[in-house]
């Protein structure tokens, strides 16, 4: 197979020059970074472990660029990445080796929102947080919330297949994704848009692509599923003894009739870390191990139930308030900068799954185990408790101690079955432990699709499996 990145290596400089040109000549000169102050931003990944470099950032206007520019590199066999808000905590988006990044920033048009099918059609640089405003426009809602909303895209959404806060309710990506738009490798537009669910003609293609990290084609636009929002909900923050507790608590608010909009696990010492970091009030009268966020819907009497619910769990919580919910929710959502400020080195994020039936001792494991093995690292654990999806931030790791680390962490979340990637994919920093969560026959199969849509593999050439054995 033809090594594409070794390629734009070997490239000399009057051959970059006329890539440029034409690159140049296709999305406008102003649309291609080429100087390092221009590129920066494009070359190192949000957590700052990922650092690369790029012969050159192009930023399509359209679907034809985007085809044009994809059979300009196919020609040449030159490597390309495809970006959208560079969100990811994987390195998935990052051109090690002088790959072209094809950046969506342009590809931001919200081209319309039917009520009544409750659809958004969108570019695949539309940022989640546009798309939120837009559906919120027609009354609607749209179904997938993450912390990094202003910046994530929705192709990037789509390549990682993400899930965020709102899963319990509404799905992942792939469940809310009815049509694509995407750009092959060799230029070829790939079109499934329909308007509707009930389309059984042959293979999901939508479905395919979501979750296939930039490594199938380049998405460009999508077809996004939107949904009635609730007409009355409440935010409870619980302190609970266990996880078990938080479960068993989530449990009962279902049983009561509540809709849960979400469900989110915080421990004591995300906790206090953000207190700290934000310098904010303690939201209970009594701190706990554990600390349950969970938006209800219902009927108008959503806050009674709450209340009654939480009265019936007796001993199942420590204390427990209602309030306003972006205020409750701000407890939630700054962990993630407070993490980010408070670690020494670039905390190490990872973002696995395991079974609800499995989440304690998995927690629990991993704290001894971190503790033995690492005393002088920190953990913070929080996430998506309904769903088992927990993000484990490992704070002040020593450079050469990531892998280690993270080798540590993923036999656990295997040890206790479960998947070493929730929502942000494999991307590199979890490649080489993609034996833990698929099957050698998984492997395989995976290859021959990616060689079937990308036989000269320039698509995120060092993303997934790509070389036959």
């Amino acid at each position: 197979m033809p090594d594409s990145t070794a390629h734009v290596e070997r490239m000399r400089p009057e051959a970059t020059a006329r890539l440029v040109r034409e690159l140049s000549d296709i999305v406008g000169k102003a649309h291609v970074f080429t100087d390092p102050e221009m590129t920066a931003r494009y070359v190192t990944d949000w957590t700052g472990r990922w650092h690369g470099g790029t012969t050159a950032v192009v930023r399509p206007g359209c679907t034809d660029e985007v085809a044009r520019v994809m059979r300009l590199c196919h020609a040449s066999r030159i490597g390309v990445v495809t970006q959208g808000g560079n969100t990811g905590l994987v390195g998935g988006s990052i051109p090690m080796h002088g790959e072209i990044v094809l950046s969506s920033e342009r590809l931001d048009a919200i081209e319309a929102v039917d009520p009544i099918a409750r659809t958004l059609a969108a570019g695949a640089g539309t940022t989640v947080a546009a798309a939120h405003t837009a559906a919120q426009r027609a009354g609607l809602t749209f179904g997938i919330d993450l912390a990094s909303r202003d910046s994530a895209t929705l192709g990037g959404i789509v390549a990682t297949n993400a899930g965020g806060v709102r899963v319990i309710k509404y799905g992942d990506t792939r469940a809310q994704l009815l049509g694509i738009e995407a750009v092959l490798s060799d230029g070829s537009v790939l079109t499934r848009w329909k308007n509707f669910t009930k389309d059984n003609v042959g293979y999901h293609l939508p479905g395919l692509l979501a979750g296939s990290e930039g490594t199938l084609a380049v998405v460009t636009r999508v077809l996004m599923k939107l949904h009635v929002p609730p007409t009355h909900t409440e935010v409870v923050l619980a302190g609970v003894e266990t996880v078990e507790s938080a479960l068993a608590l989530t449990d009962a608010f279902r049983r009561a009739g509540l809709t849960i909009e979400a469900a989110e696990l915080m421990t004591d010492d995300g906790m206090t870390l953000v207190l700290q970091h934000r310098n904010l009030r303690h939201p209970l009268g009594e701190s706990a191990p554990y600390y349950l966020l969970v938006e209800a819907s219902g009927s108008p009497e959503v806050a009674t139930v709450l209340l009654e619910t939480l009265e019936q769990a007796g001993d199942l919580v420590v204390d427990a308030t209602l309030g306003r919910g972006r205020r409750l929710w701000e407890f939630r959502e700054s962990h993630t900068e407070s993490v980010n400020a408070a670690s020494a080195t670039p905390p190490v994020k990872l973002d696995v799954t395991t079974p609800l039936a499995e989440l304690e001792s998995f927690i629990g494991v991993l704290r001894r185990e971190i503790d033995s093995v690492f005393p002088s690292v920190r953990l913070i654990v929080f996430g998506h408790i309904a769903d088992g999806n927990v993000h484990v931030n490992l704070l002040d790791v020593a450079p050469e101690a990531a892998q280690r680390i993270t080798e540590l962490v993923f036999e656990l979340v295997a040890a206790h079955d479960g998947s070493i990637s929730a929502e942000h994919g494999v991307g590199r920093s979890k490649a080489p432990w993609i034996h833990l969560g698929r099957s050698s026959v998984d492997i395989d199969l995976m290859k021959a699709i990616r060689h079937g849509m990308d036989p000269a593999l320039i698509l995120n050439p060092h993303i997934l499996p790509a070389q036959h054995r």
